[in-house]
């Protein structure tokens, strides 16, 4: 008989949903992250753990996804569940329905539901409508999913979180204010390295210096990519053109150039730094290729990660019961 899964007390202050690290409490980002370590433990001893037996997840995708799409379908199958992709093309979505109609119908049938998409004001309409929990599997305001599982690969290469500096080279994006959130909830120094007028949001930094008092973290936002990478015991960086801006391409590219994660830079963090790209990666743009390839990245850790944290995502947020906040 599988065991059920089992959370510690306060899970029901735990939020329904996962939209940003910052609307997350730093008790469920720490309870996340143990859950992530024993799910990995028992998948590589091969230790079953179908703790979501007969939970269906729908993926809701408007964006392309490899790790996204692929760490959520395994995640859920290990977990003994099902994942239900859902193509916007196959779902009334497309012909007008609206998102509270679908929403509170899928509800009816599903478990929980991850969407990736464009405006983060369709994730929180899905969250206002829908009973079910709703993760957000991207949009152009933050990557979440992305932002937790880096926070378990740093604790595992680097054995804590608090303290440690991460420093983020190039355009501010939906990453950058996911490293931000997560950083500041985990009492660590994030210093983000970009061009004027590719900063993050600043909501996000304001909210995420107010979270910093209580744990610990510093966030710092500068332009010159030497100054940020100093000292860094991280050094992460994404790419320069994300989906959506591809218009922009001539533009970013001769803006962005001064702040390639090269060997150069490289040599400005501590010795044992490790370096990170969620991937894809565009060697040669963002990230030159004997960096992406060298000893010191961790990309494809970084990766695998991914399916790690999907499943404690998962096993704690489909594990709430329905409706509860």
């Amino acid at each position: 008989m599988t065991a059920r899964p089992r959370h510690p007390r306060g899970t029901e202050r735990y939020a329904k949903d996962l939209l940003d690290v910052a609307t997350m409490p730093g008790t469920q980002v720490l309870a996340l992250l143990r859950l992530a370590r024993t799910l990995k433990k028992k998948q590589q001893r091969g230790v079953s753990h179908r703790l979501l037996r007969g939970k269906t997840l729908g993926l809701l995708f408007q964006k392309p996804s490899t790790r996204t799409r692929v760490s959520f379908e395994a995640g859920m199958n290990q977990l003994g569940g099902h994942a239900l992709v859902l193509p916007m093309s196959d779902i009334q979505l497309s012909r007008g329905e609206t998102v509270a109609d679908t929403a509170r119908v899928l509800s009816r049938y599903l478990d929980g539901i991850v969407i990736r998409t464009y405006d983060h004001a369709i994730v929180e309409e899905w969250s206002a409508e829908a009973t079910m929990p709703v993760i957000n599997g991207l949009t152009d305001h933050s990557h979440p999913c992305q932002a937790l599982s880096d926070l378990l690969t740093i604790q595992e290469l680097k054995g804590r979180l608090k303290g440690l500096s991460l420093a983020y080279i190039g355009d501010g994006n939906n990453v950058a204010n996911s490293l931000i959130e997560a950083g500041a909830k985990v009492g660590m120094r994030v210093v983000i390295g970009c061009p004027s007028g590719y900063q993050p949001d600043q909501r996000v930094i304001d909210r995420a210096r107010i979270d910093g008092h209580a744990s610990g973290a510093s966030i710092e936002v500068v332009e010159n990519p030497l100054v940020a990478v100093k000292e860094a015991d991280v050094v992460y960086t994404d790419v320069w053109i994300s989906m959506g801006r591809e218009r922009e391409q001539a533009r970013r590219l001769r803006i962005l150039s001064p702040y390639q994660l090269n060997h150069r830079l490289l040599q400005r963090a501590k010795p044992d730094a490790i370096v990170m790209h969620c991937l894809p990666a565009h060697r040669g743009e963002e990230i030159s290729a004997d960096v992406l390839d060298g000893s010191q990245s961790v990309v494809i850790h970084q990766a695998e990660n991914r399916l790690h944290m999907q499943k404690a995502i998962l096993t704690q947020l489909l594990s709430l019961k329905k409706g509860a906040r």
